[in-house]
């Protein structure tokens, strides 16, 4: 994936759910200043942080569906009911995408009250 991709992956992030280059580093566990050399194309990620960035964009894609970009950051960090109090960014975080995406599969088919 090349330097260009990353930046417009990261800008849709900014774009469709407020997430900051900081946002980004914490859900990967890399430091700043390694998504900003990402942002600048002086560095790429690695395989792991590559494969979370991209579930990461897709579920921003599909929470965009849903809310406006503020609030899609805001139920990205809080707590959910649904995932039994847990945050969605942990989870992604912790390799649990999956359980994070069936939520947000309930909320945009209207099963999820």
């Amino acid at each position: 994936m090349n330097s260009n991709v990353i930046a417009r992956k990261l800008e849709a992030l900014q774009k469709k759910a407020a997430i900051r280059s900081i946002d980004v580093a914490k859900v990967l566990q890399i430091r700043p200043e390694t998504v900003s050399r990402w942002n600048q194309g002086k560095a790429f990620p690695q395989p792991r942080a590559e494969r979370t960035l991209l579930d990461l964009e897709y579920i921003v894609d599909l929470l965009a569906d849903l809310y406006e970009p503020q609030e899609a950051r805001t139920w990205l960090f809080a707590r959910q009911k649904a995932l039994d109090g847990g945050i969605p960014a942990e989870l992604i975080q912790q390799g649990q995408t999956e359980r994070v995406l069936a939520v947000i599969k309930q909320l945009l088919d209207g099963t999820y009250a």
